[in-house]
């Protein structure tokens, strides 16, 4: 799984072009901050163009960037769940913003809806946390040990 699965690829085409309805064209300029840490979630993001960094902040740090999203990526899935990481665009970043409070009344109405948008959500989260322990492995891992320390 060292594909991200964007969301054209994972949601049907009709509950794209639903969950595009929700949306809004939204721009950024490389520097600005999409989503703050801890901030209320009541948005989220399908990254059109550009770079996102996911970010934390550490106390007496500059926020530390640990992943980068790309074209086609869902930016900000703590509208969904925590949990509630910085964003921050790293280039000119175009998005689709949608309103997470009216998505989540339709996948509440919607079972077959919803049910989309939560296999999304595991899908990206499976991927990010499997790219996470890459670069773990990467950081700490014995070079070639093949086992655990």
């Amino acid at each position: 799984m060292t594909t991200v699965a964007t969301m054209n690829a994972a949601l049907p085409a009709g509950h794209l072009e639903r969950l595009v309805q929700f949306a809004r064209q939204v721009s950024f300029e490389a520097g600005a901050r999409l989503f703050g840490e801890g901030r209320r979630a009541d948005r989220f993001w399908i990254v059109r163009t550009g770079a996102v960094a996911l970010d934390l902040h550490e106390p007496g740090r500059r926020p530390a960037a640990f992943e980068m999203l790309r074209h086609g990526e869902l930016v900000g899935w703590s509208w969904h769940f925590p949990p509630r990481m910085g964003h921050l665009a790293v280039s000119p970043v175009r998005t689709w913003e949608s309103d997470a409070e009216a998505v989540r009344a339709v996948c509440a109405e919607d079972p077959e809806f919803g049910f989309s948008i939560a296999v999304r959500g595991r899908l990206s989260v499976a991927d990010r946390l499997h790219r996470s322990r890459i670069l773990l492995l990467g950081l700490h891992a014995p070079q070639g040990n093949g086992g655990l320390a």
